[in-house]
């Protein structure tokens, strides 16, 4: 199992790079930001600092998105940095939650974000892609490469995902969850003619480590964490617009806890002690998010591996980074990989 390291590009940058930096030290192989051009620094930015003071950490946002820039502009952004620096990137995107919404978007449709998944991998490998009805191709790019993944949650987007992406970005970490929709991407790649398990598959989500499992120490680390219920509700809220709570469509184990949200401030996205999360029952948290000592951590990291998992991407929004990281080196990753 591989181990990434998602942070926001809050500045300083100086202490993004910092952090990926020390990651790398402890295991890491992959370095993730988010993109919200609006909430915080620019990443591709970032992300060219990063890769010059690492020298194997691959590098990507978690996630962009079709509708911020146009697809050229991002192939072209990604070609760059391959081109500098070793074919290390990885394209992680999506609909656009917090980066369209901020703006006064929609988030963009399936079919468009189908489209840019192909049109993007294409322009940023060097081959002819069409944008906008019109084919073009950038020719400076020699030998690039590109993977993209997609992250997805509802049956339409996971099965985008199978026939279209090189690799699926789950942003929770329930076992049952991950289960379901792992098997439902793959029948989809199946269904489309592809190699199943060639789809790199990635679990994203908080991991905060306690000395102890005492109720002190995980009361503190689930409201450390509990902001990441309200960022998954927003997708959530999404499905449930859209096929209804009780469709069989979506799992009620993931749509029933948002009956009590009331709405969200993006001013808050992604960050501790964020108030539009306070619907979040302890059990989600726990259920989505790694928490406690060491041990449970690789306890439940091993449950997701066997069911083929082979990213685990640690967010780190909380009052421990540095903590998490150093705990993960030192114990977690030895005994996954």
């Amino acid at each position: 199992m591989d181990f990434g390291l998602v942070l926001q590009t809050d500045p300083p940058a100086s202490q993004v790079v910092g952090l990926m930096r020390r990651a790398e030290r402890n295991g890491f192989r992959y370095g993730w930001t988010f993109d919200s051009a609006v909430l915080w620094q620019e990443p591709f930015v970032i992300h060219s600092q990063i890769l010059e003071h690492t020298t194997k950490l691959r590098v990507g946002p978690m996630v962009t998105n079709p509708g911020t820039r146009t697809w050229e502009v991002t192939a072209s952004t990604f070609a760059t940095l391959n081109d500098m620096f070793g074919n290390r990137t990885v394209c992680g995107i999506g609909r656009g939650d917090s980066a369209m919404r901020v703006a006064g978007r929609r988030p963009n449709t399936l079919a468009r974000l189908g489209e840019a998944v192909d049109a993007i991998r294409d322009l940023a490998e060097g081959r002819e892609a069409t944008v906008d009805g019109n084919t073009i191709r950038i020719p400076w790019i020699r030998n690039g490469r590109l993977p993209v993944w997609m992250a997805a949650y509802g049956p339409k987007a996971l099965a985008l995902t199978g026939r279209k992406a090189d690799g699926f970005i789950l942003q929770l970490a329930d076992p049952f969850l991950t289960e379901w929709m792992v098997k439902a991407v793959r029948q989809a790649a199946a269904d489309a003619g592809r190699d199943p398990d060639a789809l790199t598959i990635c679990v994203a989500a908080p991991a905060y480590v306690t000395a102890d499992d005492s109720p002190e120490a995980l009361a503190h680390a689930r409201d450390q964490c509990r902001w990441f219920g309200g960022m998954v509700g927003n997708h959530v809220a999404d499905l449930v617009t859209r096929y209804g709570e009780h469709s069989g469509l979506v799992p009620e184990a993931l749509t029933a806890y948002i009956k009590a949200r009331e709405g969200y401030d993006y001013s808050h996205h992604g960050r501790a002690g964020n108030p539009s999360t306070d619907f979040v029952p302890d059990e989600i948290v726990d259920r989505f998010c790694l928490l406690g000592p060491p041990a449970a951590h690789i306890g439940k990291l091993t449950a997701l591996r066997d069911l083929g998992v082979d990213q685990f991407a640690v967010y780190a929004m909380h009052d421990a980074r540095e903590a998490v990281i150093d705990a993960y080196g030192a114990e977690v990753i030895p005994a996954l990989r």
